[in-house]
C-alpha cells in the first residue's frame, strides 16, 4: 500500500479513496496475508479512516508455551486531524503532563497518510495481552523430583560444593 498524498486525496472524486487489502504487512508475522478493505475520506480539516481486515497469526501460550493460531479481526475507524505540528517532539522534556486535547492523532495537511502503517497499528492492538491456547489450559505439567535422591548430573558440581560447605 502506497502512502496517500493528502492534497491529492482532497482533489479526488468524493474526496474518497477505497483500498482493497490483500498483502503481508512488514513487521507483522502472519500466516495469511492481511485481507480486507479500507476507506479514507478527506473531510476538510480531518481524515476519516475506516477499515475491516483479518489475518491469522501464530502466538505462544503464556501457560504451556505451545504455539497456536489466532485470528486477528479489525473493525476500526479513526479521525485524524490535519494541522501543522507547532512544536517539535524532540523539544519535549522526558516527563511532562499531557492534556486530553493532545491525545489525538494529527498529520500535516500537505503530508502523507500511510495506510499500511495505520493498519499495522490496528492489528497490533488486536493481539491479545493474555495469550492462552485454550481457556482450560493447565500449563506446563510439573513433576515431582525423584524420590531416590538422584541429582541431575548438571547440578553435581553444585551438590558437591553444598556438601563441602556443610562439613
Amino acid at each position: 500500500m502506497d502512502p496517500i498524498y493528502i492534497p491529492q486525496l482532497a482533489k479526488m472524486l468524493d474526496q474518497t479513496m477505497q483500498i482493497e487489502v490483500s498483502e503481508y504487512l512488514p513487521d507483522l508475522e502472519t500466516l495469511t496475508p492481511v485481507q480486507g478493505k479500507m476507506q479514507v475520506w478527506h473531510r476538510g480539516n480531518y481524515l476519516e479512516v475506516v477499515a475491516e481486515a483479518v489475518a491469522i497469526v501464530t502466538l505462544t501460550c503464556d501457560r504451556c508455551l505451545r504455539q497456536y493460531n489466532h485470528r486477528l479481526k479489525v473493525n476500526a475507524s479513526e479521525m485524524i486531524w490535519l494541522q501543522e505540528n507547532l512544536e517539535d517532539a524532540e523539544d519535549y522534556p522526558l516527563e511532562r503532563e499531557v492534556s486530553l486535547e493532545e491525545l489525538i492523532e494529527t498529520l500535516p495537511p500537505n503530508g502523507h497518510f500511510k495506510p499500511a502503517e495505520w493498519l499495522y497499528e490496528q492489528l497490533c492492538l488486536e493481539i491479545p495481552q493474555r495469550k492462552l491456547c485454550d481457556r482450560k489450559c493447565k500449563g506446563i505439567p510439573v513433576t515431582d523430583a525423584p524420590l531416590d535422591g538422584a541429582v541431575d548430573s548438571r547440578w553435581a558440581s553444585l551438590e558437591a560444593l553444598k556438601r563441602q560447605m556443610l562439613n
